[in-house]
């Protein structure tokens, strides 16, 4: 049975299941698998709809868990809400492919794990013989909390709180989140950014004050610091290797590459992850926007958050402390967890730290790197949709711009598929405004007005937000995060 360890102790072991529940392990590190001695041929998944691979996958990880357990969990989440029978399609476009990972209720990537992570978390409390609340602390760059609001809605023994950057994420974003139905769930905004919001759920997450506010209550998370949330994360990879393998695009055994809009390297970490398990992928490319810390790391071997932070079109990924960098340099170190607790200990302490030089050589055997400015990125949206009539939104536009600058680079005679990861619809200003020049202050509007100019489908979720009565507009400075929080848990424990 596989161990999962604490990047910040190697000799801290959880089950599986007890790492789905913690979310974050008590001394502030992640959890990760103690061995990656997974392997999975791609060819032995070929045929297979999504959910076989996804079981299949999922349950290599999460081995304390009954295949009974997994398959309800796997069937459960991938169903009806989902808008496409195929889950996670694949379109062919000049440059290579894109992988579509928004087709689920939410209209973002993230659906595609958090659809199935209420579900492990369900399990995980029966097998702990737990009756009391797990409350779910979530903070999101726009797409995370959306997802985790519509997947732990109404789910017997849960409650989420999740926790957004009150000018950091699209109209369209803030709506659906502060129009989110179900008795369990609430919503605040945070004055600051991402960045300050992911710090107040890792604090409280560890704080005495907090776990002791109700013994009826143990604190999880839903963001991909949960290792829950990464592994299903695996899936896609599979899926669309074993499309292209089926589709006689490539042989089975052929390497690909994947390019991935990056901000909390979640996403592209499950990508190494798949590596490792024996998928063949030649590159995976860190494509950054205009908050570019992952690209200089990835170049220098130096990582530091004192830089600008600015606000981009593309909001997810407008985050400067990169969470899941931290379980790829405890696996690249050896699982030298002294070495991780100092290196965090000098980002939290200087806001930077440096890798050695065989770790960062190591690292850029499989990652490369590019960013992409505001200019750039809407010139990727028009000339994407004025040349091929693909129409993308601002993040999958950061990713086929990296694609683009890697064939240019190292060739076509690598396939490469970058990871398409939300509706254009939830970006409909930007993305109208790269198309035509012509800015809207309404999302609503815009999203008319570019259904209207294209004739693309508008997802179900997203037509009808206009009209549903808006819930949350609780607002609070970072400051106060800790009453607040403390103050939640009292409410959730009664």
């Amino acid at each position: 049975m596989h161990a999962f360890i604490s990047t910040r102790n190697r000799n801290l072991h959880v089950t599986s299941h007890e790492a789905v529940m913690r979310g974050l392990s008590e001394d502030g590190g992640l959890f990760f698998p103690e061995v990656l001695d997974i392997h999975i041929d791609p060819s032995d998944l070929r045929s297979m709809s999504y959910q076989e691979m996804a079981a299949r996958i999922i349950s290599a990880y999460l081995d304390d868990y009954s295949p009974e357990d997994i398959r309800n969990s796997v069937y459960g989440a991938y169903d009806e809400k989902f808008d496409c029978s195929e889950i996670v399609p694949l379109r062919g476009i000049s440059a290579g492919y894109l992988m579509d990972l928004w087709h689920g209720p939410t209209s973002a990537f993230k659906d595609l794990a958090l659809t199935v992570l209420p579900r492990l978390m369900t399990c995980a409390c029966r097998m702990e013989d737990y009756h009391g609340t797990v409350a779910i602390l979530t903070a999101t760059s726009g797409d995370t909390g959306k997802a985790a609001l519509a997947g732990f809605r109404d789910v017997p023994g849960t409650a989420v709180t999740v926790f957004y950057p009150e000018d950091g994420v699209s109209p369209v974003q803030k709506r659906q989140m502060q129009t989110a139905e179900g008795n369990n769930v609430r919503v605040i905004a945070v004055q600051g950014n991402f960045d300050d919001c992911q710090r107040m759920v890792k604090e409280a997450s560890v704080s005495e004050q907090v776990r002791n506010a109700s013994e009826n209550v143990r604190i999880s998370s839903a963001n991909s610091i949960n290792i829950g949330r990464l592994i299903p994360q695996i899936v896609y990879y599979y899926a669309s290797y074993v499309r292209l393998a089926d589709s006689g695009a490539i042989a089975y055994g052929d390497e690909v590459s994947f390019s991935v809009p990056t901000g909390n390297f979640g996403d592209i970490l499950a990508g190494y992850l798949a590596k490792r398990a024996g998928l063949p992928v030649r590159h995976l490319i860190c494509a950054s926007n205009k908050n570019h810390v992952l690209t200089d790391f990835l170049e220098t071997g130096t990582y530091s958050t004192n830089r600008p932070f600015y606000t981009t079109m593309s909001p997810s990924m407008d985050i400067l402390v990169s969470s899941n960098l931290e379980r790829l340099l405890f696996e690249e170190s050896g699982h030298d967890d002294e070495l991780i607790r100092s290196l965090m200990k000098s980002l939290n302490e200087t806001g930077t730290f440096r890798i050695p030089e065989e770790m960062l050589a190591s690292i850029r055997n499989t990652f490369k790197a590019s960013w992409c400015d505001e200019d750039a990125c809407a010139g990727m949206i028009r000339n994407l949709y004025e040349q091929e009539h693909v129409l993308i939104d601002p993040h999958t536009a950061v990713a086929v711009h990296g694609m683009n600058l890697y064939r240019e680079k190292y060739g076509t005679g690598i396939p490469c598929i970058a990871l398409s990861t939300a509706s254009p619809y939830k970006f409909a200003i930007d993305v109208y405004q790269a198309l035509t020049g012509i800015q809207h202050s309404d999302g609503f509007e815009a999203m008319r007005k570019l259904h209207e100019m294209t004739g693309e489908k508008i997802p179900a979720n997203l037509a009808d937000l206009q009209d549903k009565p808006v819930r949350f507009t609780q607002c609070i400075a970072r400051d106060e995060a800790m009453h607040v929080i403390t103050e939640r848990m009292k409410e959730i424990g009664e």
